[in-house]
């Protein structure tokens, strides 16, 4: 495998292999095996993130005026329950319940598994704060390094690069390894396959030595991911979309029952008065022809 990878040396100067650079004595080039720290430091990111949603976050919510949304419960159903996301017409017969009855009973058993509020803004102020910390930490990295020592020193690496790729390299690890818990978002696939992406990328080019210039360009990558950490997330929950797509269906449905009720309502209306108004006139006309035949009577 190491012959292979020296085959890979096209970035070198001719005849140099990265053997011959792991040998020459006092080098501080980047060296594959340093990735490995980016594991451990991957796992302390998992444990600090807990420590900041478990004892920061709540606060910031009721400072900021996070609320979690009234949901209702669905009524305990043994059957119900075990073939949840099954065909509802295979379930008319076995529970002996209507389709709407049971399509209400799973839009409620849905709103159950959907995530809070509160979950959704402890993320969100996790990527929000890492981000604008890697911002200022790369933008340090990137003023400290004079012209000087960039034209003199090429071929070496400073230590705040230095860390400051492992902190990113453990920040992506700690996402992946979090991504089976955290809010499932609409961009699923798309995350992984980021996150992916972005820990091959550190690590190619840590191992080319194009420290600097993917310092810069995780610095802007930082900048505009904490813009994405805004109010409203356009990567809503799929099922918070399904579930808004229900209940604005419900409510037109509703709205078109009153609708019909209220115009079978003004019709009923017109019918009784026509009814009461012919029923008047009839009791008029008969109580004028009665009382006409009593005045011949008494003539």
């Amino acid at each position: 495998l190491l012959s292979t990878f020296d085959t890979w040396d096209y970035w070198l100067p001719p005849g140099v292999t990265w053997r011959d650079m792991e040998q020459l004595e006092g080098s501080d080039r980047p060296q594959p095996l340093d990735l490995l720290v980016a594991l451990p430091l991957a796992l302390g990111f998992v444990t600090l993130r807990y420590v900041f949603e478990r004892f920061l976050v709540p606060p910031m919510g009721r400072c900021l005026g996070v609320k979690n949304r009234l949901q209702m419960s669905a009524s305990p159903s043994p059957k119900l329950e075990s073939f949840y996301r099954h065909e509802i017409v295979a379930l008319m017969s076995l529970c002996g319940k209507t389709q709407r009855q049971i399509e209400t009973w799973f839009r409620l058993r849905r709103n159950q598994d959907r995530p809070c509020q509160t979950k959704k803004f402890g993320e969100a102020a996790w990527r929000f704060f890492f981000y604008l910390t890697a911002f200022t930490a790369g933008l340090a990295c990137l003023i400290d390094v004079s012209v000087n020592l960039i034209m003199q020193k090429q071929n070496t690496t400073i230590a705040a690069h230095y860390w400051y790729y492992m902190l990113e390299l453990g920040f992506y690890g700690s996402l992946l390894l979090r991504i089976s818990v955290d809010v499932k978002r609409k961009d699923f696939k798309e995350q992984v396959i980021h996150h992916l992406a972005t820990i091959f990328l550190l690590s190619f080019s840590y191992c080319a030595n194009y420290i600097r210039v993917g310092t810069l360009v995780m610095l802007l990558h930082d900048s505009s991911d904490i813009l994405l950490e805004l109010e409203k997330d356009e990567r809503s929950e799929e099922s918070e979309i399904e579930e808004e797509e229900v209940d604005k269906g419900e409510e037109n449905a509703n709205q078109e029952g009153d609708n019909c009720w209220g115009r079978s309502k003004d019709t009923l209306n017109s019918k009784l008065s026509m009814l009461a108004t012919t029923c008047v006139l009839n009791n008029l006309t008969n109580h004028m022809a009665s009382a006409a035949d009593r005045i011949r009577k008494a003539q």
